[in-house]
């Protein structure tokens, strides 16, 4: 939903993949598809040439990527806050998707790199754009998020860049945005970053 969000919006798009045959039948010449192992550093600095922004919309791609140089602006999908609320099975089931999120949010915050972490709530199989959006902090604990919804605010994140940082939550609620922008920026107002 990440690429198809990029493509509507015209972006440039290099996307790691697994297969590139399969990526190439979904996306066509749209998407220059790259297929190998992100944690190869060799690999990856070839993924990278020329990459200004990352949108990592899965946990485990930061913690094992190694070096981002070059890279200007990291959007990272989290649901950190739901993994830390389960509990019982549900926890044991979750715990090392957890530990990545975990993982990936703190080398983020330590790489020096500008970055977005859109902590969400239970991502959900369900159409995006008919409902609003609450910010509240705690709010992902609880509730769920659009993976359309999930998509399309990783898109918009890359045209407001933080200074050093961004951390916020995010999840389906009343609030309507109209302008991407406005809110992004009243979110970094609110967090002083």
């Amino acid at each position: 939903m990440v690429i198809l969000s990029l493509i509507v919006k015209r972006t440039r798009i290099k996307a790691l993949v697994k297969d590139k045959r399969n990526a190439m039948e979904s996306f066509g010449t749209y998407v220059e598809s790259m297929a190998g192992d992100a944690s190869n550093k060799k690999f990856l600095k070839t993924a990278l040439r020329g990459v200004r922004s990352i949108i990592c919309p899965s946990e485990g791609f930061i913690s094992n990527a190694g070096s981002l140089k070059g890279v200007q602006h990291v959007i990272l999908l989290s649901q950190l806050s739901v993994y830390r609320g389960s509990g019982g099975i549900q926890a044991l089931m979750k715990g090392n998707a957890g530990k990545l999120a975990e993982q990936d949010e703190s080398m983020l915050m330590a790489s020096g790199i500008p970055y977005t972490i859109i902590r969400t709530g239970v991502l959900q199989n369900t159409p995006g754009g008919k409902q609003g959006f609450q910010f509240e902090e705690g709010c992902a604990a609880n509730g769920s998020l659009s993976k359309e919804d999930a998509a399309f605010i990783c898109v918009e994140a890359l045209d407001s860049i933080p200074q050093t940082g961004l951390i916020f939550e995010v999840v389906n609620g009343e609030e309507k945005v109209s302008d991407w922008k406005k809110c992004f920026s009243r979110l970094m107002e609110k967090t002083g970053k």
